[in-house]
């Protein structure tokens, strides 16, 4: 249902949250969603790469290391299948006091508000799935990166890159409200594209 409010301001930010979250979703989830994109790839998570992680003698092949980073983003895609669900119900429920004030804040104003609202639910709700995911596909690749950890476990390397992942969908999310910021009319939306294109000039 619309909210309402000045101009259907309020509206406006629901209608481009969900636009912009579900444009990125679709990417992220088809194969190799973050790995092909120029914002979401997930790099080496720290885990793997600090200096004494027991990975280093793994991670000295260029082979091994862009295999594993592969690996992991497509990993993440799980991740993103999990947390998609969340972050649709999280706009539906979100509390816009000052639309006027989002839709003016900036090409990713509207991100920023949501992602603040959710804090790290995502990263919790994707530790499970990619847990499960990399538990029962036992990739060759990511086993022997693990192992080489000294006391790290496959939940260890869930969480580790649940909040990469994080942050990679909040960027995709981000650059699709930015995409759509700047072409309103290809949203197809009518009440949208007009809140969009009343937003002075930066």
């Amino acid at each position: 249902m619309p909210r309402t409010g000045a101009g259907g301001q309020a509206d406006a930010v629901d209608r481009l949250l969900m636009l912009a979250s579900q444009r990125a979703f679709a990417k992220l989830t088809q194969p190799d969603g973050f790995w092909d994109s120029t914002v979401a790839r997930i790099n080496l998570p720290v885990l793997f790469a600090r200096p004494g992680s027991g990975a280093e003698k793994l991670l000295k092949s260029n082979l091994f290391r862009e295999s594993l980073q592969h690996k992991l983003n497509n990993f993440a895609e799980g991740g993103a299948r999990a947390a998609a669900p969340l972050v649709y119900q999280s706009v539906r429920a979100l509390k816009v006091t000052d639309g006027s004030a989002v839709l003016r804040g900036g090409n990713t104003a509207a991100t920023t508000l949501l992602r603040t609202t959710m804090a790290s639910s995502l990263v919790n709700a994707m530790i499970p799935e990619l847990t499960r995911l990399m538990q029962e596909e036992k990739d060759p690749v990511v086993s022997s990166a693990v192992a080489a950890l000294k006391g790290v476990t496959i939940t260890d390397a869930a969480h580790a890159l649940a909040l990469d992942a994080d942050n990679a969908i909040w960027y995709e999310i981000g650059a699709e409200e930015a995409a759509i910021r700047k072409d309103p009319a290809s949203t197809n939306d009518p009440a949208l594209t007009a809140a969009l294109q009343a937003v002075p000039a930066s």
